[in-house]
């Protein structure tokens, strides 16, 4: 058996009442927060990332990157939204209610990821309201941080996700 080198730990804090493959629109709450975590990122996954995807000296080069505008290597900010999409899709997403997202507003990467930073997702549900027109599904609106081993947020958005009601 293989172990998935990007899977997470468990989560610091899960208060569902239910596991990710028995979870509906009904069991988020507004005002409820949670932490899961963590992800650790290291030069060399930084470095390959950025490589494939986000090519610029400040993610790739970290001789450059030691006399650039971060002095030091930092993780691409797309790289960063992997983790987070990572980290929500394990603890927070519904794996039986999911029916996609309509988008992702106010993303910001107010301090850079570094390798060795330890990071974990903070969630606090903003807003559940079923669909007029589709009674079978509603929308979920999560603040959602990404904190690295300090408590400083390297990234934060206002997720929208439709999920469908609990089965009759």
């Amino acid at each position: 058996m293989t172990t998935d080198p990007w899977s997470s730990t468990q989560p610091l804090r899960e208060d569902f009442p239910t596991p990710t493959t028995d979870r509906w629109f009904e069991d988020y709450t507004v005002g409820d927060v949670r932490e899961y975590g963590t992800i650790t990122l290291s030069e060399d996954q930084i470095v390959e990332f950025a490589v494939r995807y986000d090519p610029q000296l400040m993610h790739t080069d970290p001789q450059w990157a030691a006399t650039g505008p971060f002095t030091g290597l930092i993780a691409s900010g797309i790289q960063t939204m992997g983790v987070f999409m990572r980290l929500y899709a394990d603890h927070y997403v519904t794996r039986c209610g999911s029916l996609a997202s309509p988008g992702v507003d106010e993303v910001r990467w107010p301090r850079p990821v570094r390798p060795g930073d330890a990071l974990r997702l903070r969630t606090e549900t903003l807003e559940a309201r079923l669909s007029r027109s589709k009674p079978d599904r509603g929308l979920l609106v999560t603040r959602c941080e990404l904190l690295n081993q300090d408590d400083e947020t390297v990234l934060s958005q206002r997720v929208m996700n439709l999920v469908a009601v609990r089965p009759a």
